[in-house]
C-alpha cells in the first residue's frame, strides 16, 4: 500500500483483459484451490477403481502424497499468518528498552485481548476504585501485558 508505483502497475495488470479482471489475491489463491480439486478428483477415482488393482494402489499413493502436500501448505499458511501477527504487533507495541525481541521463528500469538485493571486507593476514609485498560498478549512461550500510550 505504501508503494505508489507498485499500486499503479498492479492496477494496470489487474485491469488487463488477459487477467480477466481478477485481483492478485485470486492468482495467489488459485494453486490452493487446484490442489483441493485434485483431492476431490482422486477421491472419485478411488471410488471407481477395482479394489486390489494396480490402479487403486497408484491412486492411493497419489492421494496420500496429495494429502501430505495439503497438510504442509496449511501449516505454512498458519506459520505465515502467525509471523504477520507478530510483525503487526511489534509495530504497535513500543518498549521502553529493547530487551525483548517480539518476532521469533518459534514464537506465535495464542490469544490477545483487552482487560480492565482495577486500582484500589485507600489513602482517604473512602475506598476509591479506578480502572484503566490493559492488553494481554499470550504467546506460546511468554505472557505480555501492555497498556495504551497516554
Amino acid at each position: 500500500n505504501g508503494n505508489a508505483g507498485f499500486q499503479q502497475v498492479l492496477e494496470r495488470l489487474e485491469s488487463d483483459p488477459v487477467c480477466q479482471r481478477l485481483s492478485l489475491k485470486s492468482f495467489l489463491i488459485l494453486p490452493f484451490q487446484r490442489i483441493t480439486r485434485l483431492k476431490l478428483l482422486l477421491q472419485n477415482i478411488l471410488k471407481r477403481t477395482r479394489p486390489g488393482s494396480e490402479e487403486e494402489v497408484q491412486a492411493t499413493q497419489a492421494y496420500d502424497a496429495l494429502e501430505k502436500l495439503i497438510k504442509d501448505c496449511n501449516e505454512n499458511v498458519q506459520r505465515m499468518k502467525s509471523t504477520e501477527e507478530l510483525i503487526y504487533l511489534s509495530q504497535k507495541i513500543e518498549f521502553e528498552c529493547k530487551i525483548f525481541p517480539l518476532i521469533s521463528q518459534s514464537r506465535r500469538l495464542v490469544k490477545c485481548g483487552e482487560l480492565t485493571a482495577l486500582d484500589f486507593n485507600n489513602l482517604s476514609t473512602k475506598w476509591k476504585v479506578t480502572t484503566r485498560p490493559i492488553y494481554l498478549h499470550l504467546f506460546n512461550d511468554c505472557l505480555l501485558l501492555s497498556r495504551p500510550k497516554e
